[in-house]
C-alpha cells in the first residue's frame, strides 16, 4: 500500500550557516558598531546578546530572514521572553524539532475531519500516511500544505 512520512525537522547545517551569517551581519552594521552583539547556536538553542530590547529585536529579524534564505521554516522558532542580565539583554530562540504527540494528534484531526480514505498513526516523532491510492496520499499532502499549523510539515518516504 502506498505510504509517506509527516516529520518535522530542521536542517542542522543551514540553521548553522544562517547563525553565522546573522553573526556577520551584526558585526558590519553601522547601528551595531561598538556593541557586543552575537549570537550563539547550542544543540537546538540560539541566543541572542545585545545591549538593549531594541538591538534584539532587530537582531531576531536579521535572524528570521536569514533563515529563510537559507530555506529554514521560521516556524520552527519558539522565541522566548527577553532577560536581563548585569548590563546584557539575553534572548533565547528555542529551535522546534520532530512532532510531539500533541502536533501529531493534530495532523492526524486534520486528515481525519477532510474525511479522506486513508489511514494515519502516530509512530515516534512522526505520522505515518496510508492508503489505497497515490491520489488520495497526495491530495492530504496539498491539505496538509495549504493549513497553517504553527510548524513546519515535511513529506518523506512517499512508497507506491
Amino acid at each position: 500500500m502506498p505510504s509517506f512520512d509527516v516529520v518535522s525537522e530542521v536542517d542542522m547545517h543551514e540553521l548553522t550557516n544562517a547563525v553565522d551569517q546573522a553573526n556577520r551581519e551584526v558585526g558590519t552594521r553601522f547601528d551595531f558598531k561598538g556593541t557586543d552583539a552575537t549570537y550563539e547556536l547550542v544543540g537546538h538553542e540560539v541566543t541572542l546578546l545585545g545591549e538593549a530590547n531594541f538591538q534584539l529585536g532587530q537582531m531576531l529579524d536579521i535572524f528570521r530572514i536569514k533563515l529563510s534564505r537559507r530555506g529554514v521554516d521560521v516556524d520552527c522558532m519558539d522565541v522566548q521572553q527577553a532577560e536581563q542580565s548585569g548590563l546584557k539583554v539575553k534572548q533565547k530562540v528555542l529551535i522546534k524539532e520532530g512532532l510531539d504527540s500533541e502536533s501529531a494528534k493534530k495532523v492526524i484531526k486534520l486528515i481525519k475531519d477532510k474525511k479522506f480514505k486513508v489511514q494515519a498513526q502516530i509512530q515516534q516523532e512522526q505520522v505515518r500516511v496510508t492508503g489505497k491510492k497515490r491520489d488520495e496520499l497526495q491530495a492530504v499532502m496539498a491539505m496538509l500544505k495549504a493549513e497553517s499549523l504553527g510548524f513546519p510539515l515535511q513529506y518523506k518516504n512517499f512508497r507506491d
